[in-house]
């Protein structure tokens, strides 16, 4: 049985390899902060505060927490947010502050932070009402309903953050 265990091993290396490999590409394709963003940005997030050495933690962080999610934006730099599109589900949730309808360029802020703004023309008139709950509905091709508490239309809408 001697050539048995160099197959063995050899085997157990390749596995051990492939094992390896996702782990190897994230590290060699992790980008600190001042690499991903201009200096004007760095400069207005705050982040030429930091010592080197709290640079190098939050790098860290972002190495480590950072697996598993991928940005996708477009060529203009917008973000997609639901590329794959059976990761799109109903929302739920509160509009903050006060709602009487939209009027063809509304934006929407919601109580979980997503923003949403109107994607359609129009106006609607609704009853007034203070963070009415809303209801978010994926539709064909990338649309999204919006329906709110109280209001007898719904909005096509487009997420923004």
């Amino acid at each position: 049985m001697p050539t048995l265990r160099p197959t063995l091993l050899a085997a157990a290396l390749l596995v051990a390899a492939l094992l390896a490999a996702p782990i190897l590409h994230a590290q060699q394709s992790f980008s600190s902060l001042e690499e991903r963003m201009s200096s004007a940005e760095f400069k207005a997030a705050g982040l030429d505060k930091l010592s080197p050495e709290e640079l190098q933690t939050l790098d860290d962080w972002l190495r480590t927490h950072d697996t598993g999610t991928t940005r996708i934006v477009t060529p203009s730099g917008r973000p997609v947010f639901y590329p794959n599109e059976s990761a799109r589900t109903e929302v739920q949730s509160h509009l903050v502050g006060h709602f009487a309808g939209w009027s063809g360029a509304s934006v929407f802020t919601l109580d979980n932070g997503q923003v949403w703004k109107q994607a359609e023309s129009g106006a609607a008139t609704c009853p007034e009402r203070d963070n009415p709950g809303v209801t978010l509905k994926p539709m064909l091709l990338g649309s999204w309903l919006m329906y709110v508490e109280g209001c007898s239309q719904s909005v096509r809408v487009q997420r923004v953050r």
